[in-house]
């Protein structure tokens, strides 16, 4: 049986079905730009032999402006998803233990 829900209902869809389609491709532009804005910070570090540890660490600093510019209460998710990358990548490249 087909009940539609009432005005006032909250819907049981995940939040992300909530958005509208523009609004998902937005976030899904973002996402494709904040991963191709890492992977570039990435090449960079590990690919630039001229490159010293301060201006390896404002790379990684800048990148994690841009991204909290992108997605302002997002900070935990970079911490988990992005940080430790960057991390093991200085200490690779720098022979940092």
């Amino acid at each position: 049986m087909n009940i539609p829900q009432s005005a006032g209902q909250e819907s049981n869809l995940p939040l992300g079905s909530q958005q509208t389609p523009f609004e998902r491709e937005e976030e899904a532009r973002k996402i494709r730009r904040l991963q191709l804005m890492i992977s570039m910070v990435m090449s960079v570090i590990s690919q630039d032999a001229n490159l010293t540890l301060d201006e390896a660490s404002e790379l990684a600093a800048g990148a994690k402006r841009a991204a909290l510019a992108m997605f302002p209460d997002k900070e935990l998710a970079y911490d988990l998803l992005y940080k430790p990358r960057l991390q093991r990548l200085m200490r690779e490249r720098f022979r940092l233990h």
